[in-house]
This record gives structure tokens, C-alpha cells and sequence, in this order.
């Protein structure tokens, strides 16, 4: 895993200032859960990490290298709105993400005995989050906290070294959010990702965070509100020594 750094990170679209003035070291295994006002950056801020926009001034790095300028496997993201393909199974979803990544640089593909062994690796994931019964099922026939399950699964299977998440369980109800809390963090404790997660939700920032990031504006101009940019105006650590219990994902039927 890789350490995330960021170094005097500013972006602006032509005289608006958004972001100001980023100072941020992430150690590997940190989960970090980045909260704000609706307009501070939130959503930029994310953007930048995954490459999507490339910032104005500053510079981002992950593992001791520039961040690459295009969105790569070495970053996954997990949206509110849920990003699987509606026209593939829950368990081709999950080999699609797996073949472009470990199939034939040509193709994308695999056959024979390399194709069973990522179809493993597929189901393997699935298990994980408890969506083993729904393997054959398209996402159409799949409850809103399962699709997002699957998005999940589907980001996980590339291994990457940094995990982000854009308002993931904005859209479910409480119990189904509950139970992707529980699940998101067992895979976390598991395999010791790097996490980046947006969220509006003070109380799902503390559940699950164990750095809590505030973007806000400590600058003001009354007469050009867009001359300054929102900057980190709190870094707070939450205390995850206690151990992690298991999460209960119920079964798919």
C-alpha cells in the first residue's frame, strides 16, 4: 500500500477558486472520510485524486510517485450512483474488471485454465460480499445496497492501491446502509486499503473514518466571494484501536 501526499494543492476554473492551499499526508491503511459544506470542494477534491481533474498549482503524489495523469487500476472508485453494467451478470461484472486486468494485452480475455481461476477469484469476491446467490442475477434484479455491493466488488477486484468513495450509501435506507458500513469496514481491517471517502454524513464520517477531514473556507472576500478556495480547516483522528467486529452480510436468497 502507498502513502498519499498531498503539497500546496489548488484548483481554479478561470478566476473561481475552489481549493486552496491542500497540505495533506495520508499513511497507508488510513481511512479517510472528507466532509464539508455542499460547495467547499468535496466532489473536486476526489476528482483530483482520481485524475479526472488535473489541480492548477501543487502536487499530488501516491507512493512517492506523481500521481498519473489519467485514472488507472492503481485507483478505484465507488459512486452514490451505481456503476456496474446492467447488461452483464453480478459474476460478469466482476470477470470483466478481472480480464481487462489479467487477461491478453490484445484482447482483454482469458480462456481455458486461467479463465476458471479468475472465475474463482470472481466468486471469491461475490462470497465476500455476500452476494454468492445473486452470481447469475443482472443487476436490474438486484435491491439498491446489493448493486451497490456489487459496485464493491467490482472496484475491489483491481486491487487497488487507493480506494475512493463518492457519497457511496447516500442513496440507501438505513438498514441496508448500516450493513454496507459493517461490510466496508471488515474489507477495510482485511486488506489493508488506503481509503478516501465524501460524504455529507458527520455520523457515517466518524463511524467509519479513523482521520476526518473538514473543508471550509478561512477566507473571505464580501465583494468577490470566488477570489478564495475552501482548504483543510480540520484534521480530526478517531481512535480505531478497539478491533473490528465481523460484519453480518445477509445472504442473498
Amino acid at each position: 500500500m502507498s502513502e498519499l501526499t498531498l503539497k500546496n494543492v489548488g484548483m481554479r476554473y478561470g478566476d473561481t477558486v475552489v481549493l486552496e492551499r491542500l497540505n495533506l499526508i495520508l499513511d497507508s491503511g488510513t481511512f479517510c472520510a472528507v466532509v464539508g459544506a455542499s460547495g467547499a470542494g468535496k466532489s473536486t477534491f476526489l476528482k483530483l485524486l482520481l485524475s479526472e481533474l488535473q489541480p492548477t498549482e501543487g502536487s499530488i503524489t501516491l507512493g512517492g510517485r506523481p500521481l498519473p495523469q489519467e485514472p488507472g487500476p492503481e485507483r478505484g472508485v465507488v459512486y452514490q450512483r451505481y456503476s456496474v453494467f446492467p447488461h452483464l451478470t453480478a459474476l460478469e461484472n466482476i470477470c470483466f474488471g478481472l480480464e481487462r486486468t489479467q487477461g491478453n494485452a490484445l484482447f482483454g480475455r482469458t480462456w481455458g485454465a486461467k479463465h476458471r481461476v479468475l472465475r474463482t477469484e470472481a466468486r471469491d469476491l461475490l462470497e465476500a460480499v455476500g452476494l454468492t446467490a445473486a452470481a447469475d442475477r443482472y443487476p436490474g434484479a438486484l435491491s439498491g445496497g446489493m448493486q451497490q455491493r456489487l459496485a464493491l466488488a467490482q472496484t475491489l477486484a483491481l486491487k487497488p492501491e487507493l480506494l475512493l468513495l463518492d457519497e457511496p450509501f447516500g442513496a440507501l435506507d438505513p438498514g441496508n446502509k448500516q450493513t454496507a458500513h459493517a461490510l466496508l469496514k471488515q474489507l477495510w481491517a482485511e486488506r489493508g486499503m488506503t481509503v478516501v471517502m465524501v460524504t455529507h454524513d458527520l455520523s457515517e464520517a466518524f463511524t467509519l473514518g479513523t482521520r476526518v477531514l473538514v473543508l471550509d473556507k478561512v477566507r473571505e472576500d464580501p465583494h468577490s466571494p470566488e477570489r478564495f478556495g475552501a482548504s483543510i480547516t480540520y484534521d480530526l483522528p478517531v481512535d480505531r484501536s478497539a478491533p473490528l467486529r465481523a460484519a453480518s452480510v445477509p445472504p442473498v436468497s
